[in-house]
């Protein structure tokens, strides 16, 4: 049997955004996939929920389905003290974090939705 990573979904686009630019934050990459599935736009990060138990570590795809593809290749945020911004972008901008969207040709495997 292939084992499957465990699917996790949230509540709103930019809670997914949200926790992909707390991992760029901490210094480590982060990047969304997006996809389609069931006439569906899908979005999603990997993650390893490390030392689980009696496992090296448990997969997790935070994930949302989305009715629209991908604007443009990059989501850029910036947080002010009252107010986080979220927009796509065609490239970078000083100021504001980048997350690379990464548009795949069809659903990995190793997801279950």
């Amino acid at each position: 049997m292939e084992e499957k990573c465990i699917s996790i979904r949230v509540a709103q686009f930019k809670d997914l955004v949200r926790f992909a630019t707390s991992m760029r934050t901490f210094g480590q990459n982060s990047y969304i996939l997006h996809f389609k599935h069931n006439g569906r736009h899908v979005y999603g990060i990997f993650v390893v929920f490390r030392d689980y138990y009696k496992y090296y570590g448990l997969p997790l795809f935070y994930y949302i389905e989305l009715e629209k593809a991908p604007e443009k290749p990059y989501l850029l945020v910036k947080v002010e003290e009252n107010r986080e911004i979220i927009e796509f972008s065609s490239g970078i901008k000083s100021g504001w974090i980048p997350i690379p969207i990464i548009s795949l040709e069809k659903k990995p495997d190793i997801i279950n939705l």
